[in-house]
């Protein structure tokens, strides 16, 4: 097995400043226990309103409360360990110039998507996310081999190497990108929910984003707007605690930002993004929400073990932060829980991972050995009228 010390070794080796795992990201005062609701009591003038949300807090599931059998599992425990391998040679294949521009890394942060997609119905459902887009659309179905050619901006890329690192999209799969700039994303994914609505399909969206873009007004309008259309919309805020590089605490005048939902009259929840269990679970019954025309919004409290981006060395962390957190890696976790309950060996996820470990290589080959888009590419897939004015 890729045992927790190897995983933890193997990431710290490679950078030793920036690869610490995660903590259970939930507060310390958040009760344990499945679906645990909590109150909180908001003064307003003479009356005192009451605002109930519930938690998702890390071991409190097992996979049977998620409806995951076996064979489940172990593709949930792929998954995560494919983007974490992925990622990690994305940051070497960066520093070897083969990637330039803007790369964001998930490491950290695989529950979070791989928990998400096992709670929808993958390739009806729809999922729209920020900049940080490798993880989603691995968990997703995406190849590597065309996504790593389109980190290397080769025309045999998911986005035909025009879309880089923040841009990935897969059509067949339904996800709509990777979009670079902060929370303008957000107003799509409540028009992708309305399409939904209108088409009187039986489907949601998911839409991703920082917890940076919470102070863009986008997000406060696309939530707005949900919430007045009943959309079949689950926004999910991926707090990992620091957008670029300023922590939550110093950005958020409310730092519980899960309590934003109250001003747009939707449900929502606390969610430990460092537990595949409790993520599939929370996703699982807002969908359920969405599906009968409840939008909600999620606080996924998460961490990243790089920096905001390659180029971002996190020296605004404090000093013993990434150590704190070592011993909460969500693959970990995940590890722990296959042992221990009997349903994989060390040596059979030893052999998972590397197998992984090749994927990921064969994937650097296919990128390499493949071509850079024609010039007459250009302006394809960029204005609808092939007469346009601007081609002419």
């Amino acid at each position: 097995m890729a045992s927790s010390k190897e995983v933890a070794e193997e990431s710290n080796a490679q950078d030793a400043a920036n690869d610490a795992p995660a903590g259970d990201g939930v507060a310390e005062d958040t009760p344990k226990g499945p679906w645990t609701e909590q109150s909180i009591t908001i003064p307003s003038g003479p009356i005192t309103a009451e605002y109930t949300f519930n938690t998702y807090p890390a071991d409190a599931y097992t996979h049977e409360d998620i409806g995951a059998d076996e064979d489940a599992l172990l593709e949930m425990f792929r998954s995560m360990m494919l983007q974490r391998r992925f990622e990690e040679r994305c940051r070497q294949q960066y520093q070897k110039q083969n990637i330039s521009g803007f790369l964001h890394l998930y490491i950290g942060q695989e529950a979070v998507s791989t928990g998400s997609v096992h709670a929808i119905r993958l390739g009806e459902d729809s999922v729209i996310t920020a900049y940080r887009d490798h993880g989603i659309g691995l968990a997703m179905g995406m190849e590597p081999g065309p996504a790593m050619a389109e980190l290397f901006g080769k025309g045999t890329g998911s986005s035909r190497g025009k879309g880089g690192s923040m841009h990935f999209f897969d059509q067949e799969q339904r996800l709509f990108g990777g979009h670079g700039i902060v929370g303008a994303h957000v107003p799509l994914g409540a028009g992708i929910a309305f399409a939904h609505k209108y088409r009187g399909e039986d489907n949601v969206c998911l839409c991703f984003l920082g917890d940076g873009a919470v102070h863009q007004g986008a997000f406060h309008e696309a939530l707005n707007l949900a919430s007045l259309y009943d959309l079949p919309l689950v926004t999910i805020i991926e707090n990992n605690q620091y957008a670029m590089g300023t922590a939550v605490d110093r950005a958020a005048a409310e730092t519980d930002l899960f309590k934003q939902a109250l001003s747009y009259d939707m449900p929502s929840s606390l969610v430990s993004g460092m537990d595949v269990f409790s993520m599939s679970k929370a996703v699982q019954e807002h969908a359920e929400m969405a599906r009968n025309g409840q939008p909600s919004l999620l606080e996924v409290r998460t961490y990243r073990y790089q920096g905001h981006s390659i180029s971002d060395p996190a020296s605004y962390r404090k000093e013993g932060e990434l150590d704190d957190r070592k011993s909460e890696d969500a693959i970990v976790r995940l590890q722990r829980y296959l042992t221990e309950n009997d349903i994989a060996t060390d040596d059979e996820l030893d052999a998972i991972d590397d197998e992984l470990k090749q994927i990921v290589l064969d994937a650097i080959a296919f990128a390499e050995e493949s071509d850079f888009p024609d010039e007459s590419e250009l302006y394809d897939h960029v204005y609808a009228q092939d007469d346009y004015a601007f081609l002419k």
